[in-house]
This record gives structure tokens, sequence and C-alpha cells, in this order.
């Protein structure tokens, strides 16, 4: 019974506190995400920019925290994802909403009709990127529901880091015409390529995370 109780008071020790660092981070990044939202509608875009480097940065440092203390939890497994998807699609959702990304090189009166094509944030983008993360949320639960692993591919971090960087472009280029000082070109370029990159990343690694699903399926 001894050896029992030290076994099990051991292994209770080895196991990562519920509220560890990595786990407060997590939820951290949400309570500024929802800030961020309720700022947005104000145009409050000089402390939005801020608070959503903040929260990017948590999500950087709490992976990598979990990963050098080994203080990996099945919360930290199921909230930080859902935190990631909470401040990015959330932020692109309130983004979508103002004209002035719509369009951010607009017509100059040229003939071609083409040039009339709006070329900025659109809301298929929006649509694909948060019909991408719901999908992807859904096999995961159902390949680790059936023991399988079902973790982050490198193409799926490669599109998170972009568009963690391609938002604050987005509050940088709204900053600049609220105070009405016209963006740059390459500011505004830069933005449109990094919106096209993400869209592309986005349901190209949606493609092999279903790949990876099925792959899985056949060995069952």
């Amino acid at each position: 019974m001894t050896e029992e109780k030290t076994t099990a008071d051991a292994a209770t020790a080895k196991a990562p506190k519920l509220w560890n660092v990595p786990n407060v981070l997590t939820m951290a990044r949400i309570v500024l995400s929802i800030i961020l939202f309720a700022i947005m509608p104000f145009k409050m875009y000089v402390t939005a920019l801020a608070l959503f480097i903040v929260a990017a940065i948590t999500d950087f440092v709490d992976g990598w925290w979990a990963r050098k203390f080994n203080q990996k939890t099945q919360f930290g497994r199921i909230m930080d994802p859902f935190a990631d998807k909470m401040l990015v699609c959330g932020t692109l959702i309130y983004l979508v909403t103002i004209p002035f990304l719509h369009d951010l090189f607009p017509c100059s009166g040229c003939a071609c009709p083409l040039a009339c094509i709006p070329i900025g944030l659109a809301t298929w983008m929006v649509v694909a990127i948060i019909m991408r993360e719901l999908f992807v949320t859904m096999l995961r639960s159902m390949v680790e529901a059936s023991g399988g692993d079902f973790s982050a591919k490198w193409i799926g971090k490669w599109k998170t880091t972009i568009q963690c960087v391609d938002i604050p472009l987005a509050f940088v280029l709204l900053i600049l015409e609220a105070r009405g000082v016209a963006s740059p070109v390459w500011l505004r370029l830069a933005f449109v390529v990094g919106l096209y990159a993400v869209t592309y990343l986005t349901l190209y690694s949606g493609w092999i995370y279903i790949r990876a699903a099925i792959q899985m399926q056949k060995h069952d």
C-alpha cells in the first residue's frame, strides 16, 4: 500500500500543474482578444495593434515554455489552438467590416474591366480561413479521439506566422488612414501579398490535413 502511494505521489509530482505558465499565457491571450474585439468598433487602432502583437507573442512563448520545461497539459492542448483561432479569426472578422481595407488600389479611370476589381481584404478570404479552421479542428478531434496523432504541420505554422505579420500591417494601414496620411504603395502591396499567401496556405494546409486524416483511417 505504501509503495503504491509513493508511486502515485511521484506521478502526481511529475505531472504538470493546470495553472502553469503556458496555460496562464493561453488564458491571457483569450482575455487580450476579448479586449481587442471590444475596442475595434471605436477605431482605437493603435491600442488594437499593441494588443494583437502582445497576444501573438504569448502564442510563441507559451508553446516554447511548454516544450522547454515539459509543461504540456491536456487543457493546454485544447485551449491553445482555440485561443489562436479566436485571436486570428475574430480579428479578421472585425477587419473585413472596414470598407477601407476592401480596395487598397482603387481604379484610376482605366478602361480595362480588370482594373476595377477590388484588391484588398475580401469576405471570401475570411470565410475560407474560418471554414478551414473549423474543419481541421473537427478532423483533429476525430483523429485524436481514436488515438491518432494530429499534431500541427509545418505549413500550418507558416500560415499562422504570416497571419501574425499581415494583420498588424492592416492596423498600420488603418492608423495612417485615420490620421489622413497616405499609406505607401509598398505597405499596401505587402499587406495584399500577405493576404493571398495566407489564403493559399490556408487552403493548401487544409488539404494536407484532410489527406493525413484519410491516410490514418486507412491504416486503422
